[in-house]
């Protein structure tokens, strides 16, 4: 079993810099035992940190998570997310509770707001608060936010724990600004999508410095994620033997020669950009 490192999140809670991705899962049913079992293996190996969202299968993700934490939640760092049409206040108290119908759980540890929406944010994080007291989640924060975001939450409440935003080699524009300004909060960034989907495991620079690390491209690239201090990578498979591979990358040290060669092939911002969303 692995022991994943941590990272400090404003409360002062720990939360690990591995986790388990969900999106895409739950659309299928025939693919649902799979997707269990790859959950479990994650487990096994000592991932406790799950991602999910009600977006995803339109809820059957969340149900896929809950069968694979069935008699093991104390061991799961748990987060998912609401979608912005439910943001008003009395839909984000009521969308929780069906999340967590559908977890099998009576708590998250961090609830996200999925991206935002025409709902003023004092409604969504007002909502978040009555949660918190509750104790039907333990802590809060938001997804696709960028830095003129992030401000306007602040202004409200000291309370957001994390961002969660698209963020790998190819996908570097929060290097210009979003990532100092969390850093500066001890906000972690949370990295969906850390490997392109896919894409970065078939890319030659990568493959090169694989091969004098002995490991895999997507090991490399995210490796390259988790170099970097408060960010959370959140891969996801289907497949244990890649959820196992995907661990390993936690184990690759890259060298200065590993980052130059990256920074010349994936270059990084050198202006602002608008924040990526897949």
């Amino acid at each position: 079993m692995t022991n994943i490192p941590t990272t400090r999140l404003p409360d002062g809670s720990a939360m690990p810099v591995f986790g388990l991705g969900t999106w895409g899962m739950g659309e299928q049913r025939r693919e649902a035992a799979a997707e269990v079992t790859a959950l479990r293996a994650g487990l096994d190996l000592g991932i406790g940190l799950i991602d999910t969202a009600e977006m995803y299968g339109s809820g059957g993700a969340e149900q896929v998570v809950g069968q694979a934490i069935a008699g093991r939640r104390d061991q799961t760092y748990l987060v998912s997310k609401v979608l912005p049409s439910n943001a008003g206040r009395r839909q984000v108290v009521r969308a929780c509770e069906e999340s967590l119908k559908r977890l099998g759980t009576d708590r998250l540890d961090l609830y996200l707001l999925h991206w935002r929406s025409s709902v003023p944010l004092e409604e969504t994080i007002a909502a978040f608060g009555e949660l918190k007291q509750a104790g039907k989640i333990l802590r809060w924060g938001v997804s696709n936010f960028d830095v003129d975001d992030m401000q306007e939450v602040e202004a409200l409440s000291p309370d957001c724990q994390a961002n969660q935003v698209l963020y790998n080699l190819t996908r570097r524009g929060i290097e210009y600004d979003l990532i100092g300004h969390c850093r500066e909060r001890s906000m972690p960034i949370m990295a969906y999508s850390p490997i392109e989907q896919g894409a970065l495991a078939r890319n030659r620079v990568l493959e090169a410095i694989a091969r004098e690390h002995g490991a895999t491209p997507a090991q490399i690239a995210l490796a390259w994620v988790l170099d970097k201090p408060g960010i959370v990578a959140i891969p996801k498979s289907r497949h244990p033997e890649r959820v196992k591979e995907n661990l390993g990358s936690l184990a690759i040290k890259l060298s200065d020669a590993d980052r130059s060669s990256l920074d010349a092939a994936f270059s990084p911002p050198r202006r602002k950009q608008g924040l990526e969303m897949l």
